[in-house]
């Protein structure tokens, strides 16, 4: 019988105390992992705190045999942050995959979005994801070995109404993770990012007012948390040793590999433009090529396989 796939690691998951962070914590553990759950118990808007979801699933993962510590603090402030990864070091020796999950949600059309809503969705998803990968980072570089998983969305990858922060953080984070797999290579540490689909509280402020809306959280509520986490499982892997800088998509039981930005269209004019040549000329030239204004759900039209 083949070992578990995450024996002997240590996994942290931050925002793990319920969804998709909560699943990805269970499934870790089930292939092996020691899992620091990281939460501070906040609502899906920010406020507040609650050491409940984090205990929950401690307890949740050592009912199943498994090996898990709580830590509460938040990954929007760097020293708390390192506190997330010392809580790992001191609860189980060592650290080897870092899973940036934790996440808010303050939608809010953009033109009526506040400094405050901007900054505090920036502040967890981006800020956050930079601040514990780069607490884990010198561990990773002195053990020449490690996984970042990171959570992006296709709010951010193609769009979205009413998400420009959350959309920014998102795509930022794709960028970010990039990054990391381009610095840390040479060390071993792979950095890949999961565009996850899912009903959880994050999803369930989808308005129902319409027939339509309704069909679509219909079909929204068959993916559930856990369909994501055999994918971050793996890429938290060995297995998955030689893959590094990559977007993917989980959709039920479907897996995208998602696209980077690359030129798709080019046109070239030896004695250099004017304003009025690149209206009379590359435009027309261009606009076959110009990507669409779409959102998500336009992109993802059929129903979840």
């Amino acid at each position: 019988m083949s070992k578990p796939m995450l024996e002997g690691k240590v996994a942290v998951v931050t925002g793990a105390g319920g969804g998709i962070g909560r699943a990805i914590s269970l499934a870790m553990a089930k292939a092996g992992a020691a899992v620091l759950v990281a939460d501070i118990g906040a609502s899906v808007t920010g406020e507040g705190k609650s050491a409940t979801p984090a205990e929950e699933t401690k307890q949740m993962i050592e009912k199943l045999g498994g090996r898990a510590a709580v830590c509460a603090e938040s990954v929007s402030e760097w020293s708390s942050a390192q506190k997330i990864v010392q809580a790992a070091l001191d609860s189980f020796g060592r650290i080897d995959v870092v899973v940036n999950n934790a996440g808010i949600l303050r939608d809010v059309i953009f033109h009526k979005m506040s400094p405050e809503d901007w900054l505090a969705v920036i502040g967890v998803h981006l800020n956050g994801s930079f601040f514990v990968s780069r607490a884990a980072a010198e561990h990773f570089r002195r053990q020449e070995s490690g996984a970042y998983v990171h959570m992006t969305s296709t709010s951010g990858l193609i769009g979205n109404f009413g998400q420009a922060n959350y959309s920014a953080a998102k795509l930022g984070i794709v960028a970010l993770s990039k990054s990391i797999a381009l610095d840390m290579k040479r060390y071993n540490v792979r950095s890949n990012c999961i565009a996850p689909f899912a009903w959880s509280r994050m999803t369930d402020s989808i308005p129902t007012n319409t027939p339509e809306q309704q069909a679509r959280v219909k079909k929204i509520q068959q993916m559930t948390p856990d369909k994501n986490a055999p994918m971050a499982v793996f890429l938290a892997s060995d297995a998955a040793k030689d893959v590094t800088g990559q977007v993917f998509g989980t959709r039920l039981n479907e897996i995208f590999l998602m696209g980077t930005i690359r030129p798709v269209r080019s046109i070239h004019r030896g004695e250099g433009w004017t304003p009025e040549l690149i209206a009379e000329h590359a435009l027309p030239a261009l606009r076959p090529a110009m990507a669409p204004l779409e959102r998500s759900g336009e992109v993802f039209s059929w129903d979840p396989v």
